[in-house]
């Protein structure tokens, strides 16, 4: 599939039906269902740096394989910061390279847009905190509209999974956000940080060592604590903390870090 500039995304979703935070819709996805696994496949699926963090750990593949083996990456130009795609297997029909004859092989830490299907989640920061609107994909091919449970979209929401993802991608827009609004994209210094930080814990967990990062810092020996350690709920303390020092080191204070 080709690749979708963020213009032609915003519009692509903008064109979708929008459905109320409190509307009700049909749709179940099993194997039973005669399309099934038929959406795994010729997509253009951006992974967001919580998706690839729970993507390694479920592999147990270091980042930078990871990121070779299954990933294109482009720099947005706006904010200077990396998105990654999900590379499709080179053979007929372009499947998804996790998919399976009995579904997905990576089931529960599959991406974040993955896990939303059929509804699309749009995003924009405000000062009220981040506002949401939803958009329903209702693809020809696609029959798990034709039978299942009525859910709201914090129902399915809730049902596939999806809060820490929605909570570390919406951090992770955030700081997009103020970038573009900044005018100023990162420059190659900053990129590079960026990249270390958001998508190579591993690496980045190293820099705090050898920069004594913590030592300039007000936080507790709890949180300290939780970001150093080789666990998921250390992962996701881990890509929180770098989502905030990338604020700090970009434009000198952050919401939820501050220096000693």
């Amino acid at each position: 599939m080709e690749e979708l500039s963020r213009d032609d995304k915003r519009e692509f979703m903008e064109n979708l039906p929008e459905i109320k935070a409190n509307e009700r819709f049909c749709f179940d996805c099993h194997p039973q269902v005669p399309c099934f696994n038929q959406c795994c496949a010729e997509l253009t699926l951006p992974l967001t740096p919580y998706d690839i963090m729970r993507l390694c750990r479920h592999l147990g593949m270091p980042s930078q394989e990871f990121l070779t083996t299954y990933t294109d990456m482009q720099i947005i130009e706006e904010t200077g910061f990396a998105m990654h795609t999900l590379k499709m297997n080179r053979e007929p029909g372009e499947p998804c390279p996790f998919v399976s004859p009995v579904g997905c092989q990576v089931y529960e830490n599959r991406p974040s847009a993955c896990r939303a299907y059929p509804l699309g989640r749009g995003t924009k920061l405000t000062a009220e905190g981040v506002a949401e609107r939803f958009f329903l994909v209702h693809e020809e091919h696609c029959h798990g509209f034709d039978e299942g449970s009525q859910r709201t979209p914090a129902e399915w929401f809730a049902n596939q999974g999806l809060a820490p993802y929605n909570n570390s991608n919406d951090q992770y827009m955030r700081l997009m956000s103020l970038v573009q609004a900044s005018g100023k994209p990162l420059d190659q210094r900053l990129q590079a940080m960026s990249r270390l930080c958001l998508f190579h814990l591993t690496s980045f967990r190293q820099m705090i060592e050898k920069m004594r990062i913590f030592a300039h810092l007000e936080l507790d020996a709890n949180r300290k604590a939780m970001i150093m350690e080789d666990s998921l709920e250390g992962d996701e303390a881990c890509l929180a903390f770098a989502i905030d020092w990338m604020e700090l080191v970009i434009f000198g204070q952050a919401e939820h870090l501050k220096r000693k």
